[in-house]
């Protein structure tokens, strides 16, 4: 079993920006020349989220709809009042999603569905610049 890893550095929009990160992870699979293991995709920011999904227009506007339903970005956030900010509703939306997902891989492809992609959430409201980390556990 070996460990390896790489890392991305993104500059993000914010605003509920998704950005598909299944390429660069199948890259470094290939890159690495490892056949069969786990790779985690991390986003080591609290206002960033990781997550697998239909990468496509309409699904993407849903969930970025469905997030402004959970946590709008107009309520009262105490986050926002202690600290001078604007960005509560970044914080708790990339708490909800999480910052990283494990997909399996076999063959060195990553066995994810036909239309199923890894992404990464930018909930902030300004841009980033972001630091995404793919670790691979494998042989």
């Amino acid at each position: 079993m070996q460990a390896r890893y790489d890392e991305l550095t993104l500059e993000t929009h914010g605003d509920g920006e998704i950005v598909d990160l299944t390429a660069h992870a199948q890259k470094t699979i290939a890159n690495y020349g490892l056949s069969d293991g786990l790779c985690t995709v991390f986003v080591a920011h609290s206002t960033c989220g990781v997550t697998t999904i239909e990468y496509e227009p309409g699904c993407n506007q849903d969930f970025n709809a469905t997030l402004e339903k959970l946590a709008p970005q107009d309520d009262r956030w105490e986050h926002n009042e202690r600290n001078a900010d604007t960005n509560g509703h970044s914080h708790v939306r990339a708490a909800l999603v999480g910052p990283s997902v494990t997909i399996p891989f076999s063959g060195a492809e990553l066995m994810v569905g036909t239309w199923q992609k890894v992404v990464l959430i930018d909930f902030d409201d300004r841009p980033r610049t972001r630091r995404v980390v793919v670790q691979l556990l494998g042989s």
